[in-house]
């Protein structure tokens, strides 16, 4: 399997419900680290495994959306713990809704998974993996 990988980071807000979250219930900053891997088992026709300047300008949009942002009022996760776990989904959702809407170019299509991994620290971070 081939595979690449681009970074950006996203500055966000929120607080959580529940017990398990301690002093997190309170609102509070995050700054995570985020990593977009591609995964395909043969590479395009220009072999590569996509455009990895595009693979970039697509993550960075998806981030904008999130960026700056206090989680507790965006209305798309009104009721829900915007966890790391829970965040990289959605990272990874909203790109693979840009492969398939032809965002990262045509040999994109050949792309058959993607793994988003949030670093909340240099020792701790969840990933979310999915098949396109």
């Amino acid at each position: 399997m081939f595979s690449i990988t681009v970074r950006d980071h996203v500055m966000v807000a929120h607080s959580f419900r529940g017990e398990v979250f301690g002093p997190a219930q309170k609102l509070h900053g995050a700054t995570f680290v985020v990593d977009a891997t591609f995964r395909r088992s043969e590479l395009d026709a220009d072999n590569i495994v996509v455009d990895i300047g595009k693979a970039t300008e697509e993550l960075k949009a998806v981030l904008a959306d999130l960026n700056y942002r206090n989680l507790d009022d965006v209305p798309e996760f009104a009721g829900i713990n915007t966890s790391t776990e829970f965040l990289a989904k959605v990272i990874a959702d909203r790109l693979a809704d840009r492969v398939h809407a032809g965002a990262l170019g045509e040999g994109a299509r050949g792309l058959e998974g993607i793994t988003v991994s949030l670093h909340e620290s240099h020792v701790a971070w969840a990933s979310y993996e999915r098949a396109l």
